[in-house]
């Protein structure tokens, strides 16, 4: 499962992302991991909950993010969730590539079993067709 916390930049998506996935690791069987562009909010996170600085891996695209995201998952067995903070930009992803990158990424999910919350900075009306099923948080 995929969803999607959309809002133009500014407008407090990491805040409710950041809350969403601390109270979701009080009750996760499985691990949580949480990547984002810096370590900037590594003391907002429960330390339950694995952060990694996507920038430090030298990912140059869309390509590479997804593989690194498939070797996050052939690492650890036990993931139950991924939240992807900044997604637009730790992924690659711009307009010409959104629809591939998010059928990839159901892909991922559906395969592995992993539930994937990002947070994207579109607002809802910029968000595709294909992926507006999966907002939560429109804001």
């Amino acid at each position: 499962m995929i969803q999607i916390i959309a809002g133009t930049k500014g407008k407090g998506k990491t805040k409710i992302l950041i809350e969403k996935v601390n109270d979701e690791v009080k009750l996760a069987k499985g691990n949580i991991i949480y990547l984002d562009k810096s370590n900037k909010h590594s003391y907002e996170l429960s330390n339950k909950i694995r952060l990694i600085n996507v920038r430090d891996y030298l990912i140059e695209n869309e390509n590479e993010f997804l593989g690194f995201l498939c070797g996050i998952i052939a690492g650890d067995h036990d993931i139950e969730s991924i939240f992807l903070d900044s997604f637009l930009t730790i992924a690659f992803v711009n307009q010409d590539n959104i629809d591939y990158v998010f059928e990839k990424l159901e892909n991922i999910s559906n395969h592995f079993k992993v539930n994937i919350c990002a947070s994207v900075s579109l607002n809802s009306e910029q968000i595709p067709e294909n992926m507006k099923q999966n907002i939560i948080v429109a804001l």
